[in-house]
């Protein structure tokens, strides 16, 4: 018996969702895969979510980003932000889960053929610094490197940084959201040069109204990237 049986006879691989045993490591049982709402199908070009239908257009953009004019090019989510989706994404960002890291940066990476990917350089939706060393990881920093590795493209963990701590904004609207993030990022002087005529793949966990999103988007532009295009593990069905 080789050492990969062994372990899996001691430690048999279990559901990242419920915890029940499964064949292989990293992944979801049959009842909670049934139960995830992974996003397929027709689907808005800017922001990922699911769109009605039957006949993809890649071009056809949901009502938020008709509304909302988004300055990153495509956008794609692997799970809509509902059920059991919900429940996993807020075990790996508040629950020290960093076992489900594996298995969702290869959900996102299955959607890496929808961008151009020359000259790409991935990158993740920082963290201020304060809530980096309270929380001691940054979730979409962990996805953003394991996404970069399985699409064999450049990363680098701190292109963008957050002038300041994000505030609480569950409640408030969206003209509010994109008030208060919108100028709260940029790219330091020394990172720069790495993103002239580049194009970024920015990185995130979830995506509400996208206030955060084109914060960093507009710094990277701003800094001389030729393109932003970002992927998100989940997307929030309806901005509040």
């Amino acid at each position: 018996m080789d050492m990969q049986s062994v372990i899996h006879f001691l430690y048999p691989p279990r559901c990242l969702g419920c915890g029940v045993e499964t064949t292989e490591d990293f992944g979801l049982c049959g009842t909670c895969w049934a139960e995830t709402p992974f996003i397929s199908g027709p689907v808005c070009d800017a922001c990922g979510t699911a769109l009605p239908g039957d006949d993809p257009d890649e071009r056809a953009l949901c009502d938020s980003c008709l509304e909302t004019a988004r300055p990153w090019r495509k956008g794609r989510a692997a799970l809509q932000y509902e059920g059991n989706a919900r429940k996993m994404v807020l075990a790996l960002k508040h629950g020290d889960r960093l076992d489900m890291v594996r298995a969702m940066a290869r959900w996102m990476a299955q959607k890496l053929d929808a961008f151009p990917l020359d000259d790409t350089i991935v990158t993740p939706v920082p963290l201020h610094r304060w809530r980096l060393f309270t929380r001691r990881y940054n979730q979409a920093a962990l996805l953003a490197r394991e996404i970069a590795r399985l699409g064999s493209l450049p990363y680098c963990p701190d292109m963008v940084r957050r002038l300041r701590p994000a505030k609480q904004l569950r409640e408030a609207d969206r003209e509010t959201r994109f008030r208060t993030r919108i100028h709260a990022f940029d790219v330091p002087a020394g990172k720069q040069p790495l993103l002239r005529n580049k194009r970024v793949l920015l990185v995130d966990d979830v995506m509400t109204s996208g206030a955060t999103l084109t914060g960093c988007a507009r710094a990277c532009l701003a800094a001389g990237a030729k393109e932003v295009n970002i992927l998100i593990l989940a997307r929030v069905a309806s901005d509040p």
